[in-house]
């Protein structure tokens, strides 16, 4: 859930270990729930990922995750809000 405004983005069953560091996933929870800028700082061409509701920054996606998508949501813990599912 996004920290700012509470909203679903991601589904634990899209969560997997990247390696990196960072909470991934490969998908969110539905195409609506992101926006995807391009992001040109620091010297590097990246995709940010956005809130859609209130528009917080997320962190990035890259073309590097596992299939079936091939995408790789990195985003940023503190932007998160992790709940348990519920029964």
């Amino acid at each position: 859930y996004c920290a700012g405004c509470g909203a679903e983005l991601f589904d634990a069953d899209e969560k997997y270990d990247s390696g990196s560091g960072w909470p991934s996933f490969t998908a969110p929870v539905d195409a609506d729930a992101v926006e995807e800028k391009v992001d040109v700082s620091h010297g590097m061409r990246r995709v940010e990922v956005l809130c859609a509701k209130c528009e917080g920054h997320l962190g990035h996606v890259f073309p590097d995750g596992p299939m079936p998508t091939g995408q790789r949501f990195c985003m940023n813990g503190v932007a998160l809000d992790f709940k348990p599912e519920q029964d």
